[in-house]
């Protein structure tokens, strides 16, 4: 084989190489690549306001993913957006009085549900339902609101 040759190979491996690589990091960066094949338990939590929060979204406690996004609707009754939380069912002693709370990760500004503990002795459990939530922080909202008493302080 000549020289030549061995170099258009490496070439093309090296390239494949990077072409693999390119690939998992999209899967990671869509979160495609870290789905959970496990079991998980679903919990309900209601907010004003989901932002950019989307399905399979982490679920997080103390930094540490315990579940996803499994699904988003509106409920019509209360006029609020429902999140529905797979919790992996290695973590069954979630106590049910847990704070939810919408966060941003990042520079992108994905945004993904963190939970706090309480201090119950009773878990979340399939079909349990989070009382006390945090909406989205809206970027725009907070600069209305900046302005606005800017401008009322310009007033007096």
């Amino acid at each position: 084989m000549s020289k030549t040759r061995r170099i258009e190979i490496l070439v093309g491996a090296f390239i494949a190489a990077g072409l693999v690589a390119l690939f998992f990091l999209a899967m990671q960066v869509s979160n495609l690549g870290s789905l959970n094949g496990g079991d998980a338990y679903r919990v309900l939590a209601r907010f004003d306001n989901i932002g950019g929060l989307k399905v399979r979204s982490p679920v997080t406690m103390a930094g540490v993913e315990v579940g996803r996004v499994s699904d988003i609707y509106y409920d019509e009754k209360d006029f609020r957006a429902v999140a529905v939380l797979g919790i992996y069912s290695q973590f069954d002693e979630i106590p049910d009085d847990t704070f939810a709370k919408i966060l941003t990760a990042g520079l992108l500004g994905e945004q993904y549900v963190g939970l706090d503990p309480g201090g119950s002795e009773q878990f979340l459990v399939e079909g349990s339902e989070i009382a006390i939530t945090q909406s989205a922080l809206v970027l725009e909202e907070v600069i209305g609101q900046f302005i606005f008493s800017k401008a009322q302080e310009g007033a007096q």
